[in-house]
């Protein structure tokens, strides 16, 4: 039967969020319910929120950083059992069948994966509903197993946050020989400078604020640049083997692009959308260098970030809020006063 959830929703473009109750799919034989314990705040619940992107749906229930316990199991489910500790990120769903998909990377499924708000389910065509809320329902193809020894709070943004820039560094095989760059100190940029360096590799973070050193030194920064800085700039032309670019706005990636080595590459993974002004060639061609683009990972990746970071202690650092605080906090997005992720106790939406 089909449940009946609280939450909280925006009801239009740039409205604050409000308490909001509302019906869930029915359960189907191979989909768990999950009492959602923690969920992570992501500047794309902004972004979709405010109908930056376009093709809002309202009303909307935004979170895609979601840990949680399992209540209830469908009869075909085999990989999870009632109050085993689950995890669900950005999508929930996909065709499962096409090339992409079958090689593990549902994030890129040529049908489209359903999304875990602000879409529409493949099979009933009911709305999908995030993790602002108190239950969720997730075949169980789409639910991350949570290792019982991590932090849960600070396991949340790991589902987005930190798969958005694990899956980049595993695809370009980043080591302990890799030189690896961050652009940006935000709830991207951290993850990226704790996971590079977990891999082994030397880690620099590109900033325009000196102020930022300290954090990024004690997140695992093992060298920092002024990106506007052009003799601090030159000394590190022809170095790098990737650089992650976590920034959420238009940007000149220009600067950036003289201080990879030879075939490395500039992911994007924080802004999408038109970037101006445009790309100098020259040094893309004669450093056979790259431009790339990146989204999250698929379930087999976020797996394995998952069972990583818990094996190295690795998690994000957050500050926990009540669901009540909700609006006040994306203010606080919005002028990066968070270091580095909100996660909401979802305990208070019962408060």
């Amino acid at each position: 039967m089909a449940l009946n959830v609280k939450g909280y929703a925006a009801f239009a473009a740039k409205e604050d969020l409000v308490p909001h109750s509302f019906i869930r799919r029915d359960p189907r034989d191979n989909d768990v319910v999950i009492e959602i314990l923690y969920s992570g705040v992501c500047h794309s619940d902004i972004h979709s929120s405010f109908n930056d992107w376009g093709g809002a749906k309202y009303p909307m229930v935004p979170g895609h950083e979601i840990i949680g316990r399992v209540i209830q199991v469908g009869k075909a489910v085999s990989q999870f059992r009632v109050g085993d500790y689950a995890g669900v990120g950005c999508m929930v769903d996909s065709c499962q069948r096409c090339t992409h998909c079958e090689q593990g990377l549902e994030q890129y499924c040529e049908e489209g994966h359903t999304l875990t708000y602000n879409d529409v389910d493949r099979y009933d065509h009911m709305p999908t509903y995030g993790g602002y809320s108190e239950k969720i329902v997730v075949n169980e193809k789409f639910v991350i197993k949570i290792p019982e020894n991590m932090d849960l709070k600070s396991a949340a943004p790991l589902l987005c946050a930190g798969i958005t820039t694990w899956s980049p560094l595993r695809h370009w095989n980043v080591g302990r020989e890799s030189k690896v760059a961050v652009v940006g100190l935000g709830g991207l940029g951290h993850m990226a400078i704790k996971l590079a360096k977990a891999l082994g590799a030397e880690v620099t973070l590109f900033s325009r604020s000196p102020g930022k050193e300290a954090d990024a030194r004690h997140l695992g920064a093992g060298h920092f640049v002024i990106s506007t800085d052009e003799k601090q700039m030159q000394e590190v032309y022809n170095q790098f083997d990737l650089i992650i670019d976590t920034v959420p706005y238009v940007h000149d990636l220009n600067p950036y692009i003289p201080t990879l080595a030879l075939n490395g590459t500039l992911v994007l993974v924080g802004y999408l959308g038109d970037l101006n002004p445009m790309l100098n060639s020259a040094p893309l061609i004669l450093g056979r260098k790259s431009v790339a683009g990146s989204v999250i990972g698929g379930i087999t990746e976020t797996q394995e970030l998952i069972d990583f970071c818990a094996k190295h202690q690795v998690t994000a650092d957050v500050e926990l809020i009540k669901i009540q605080d909700i609006n006040s906090a994306w203010q606080r997005m919005l002028k990066s006063d968070v270091k580095y992720r909100f996660v909401i106790d979802m305990s208070s939406l019962k408060a």
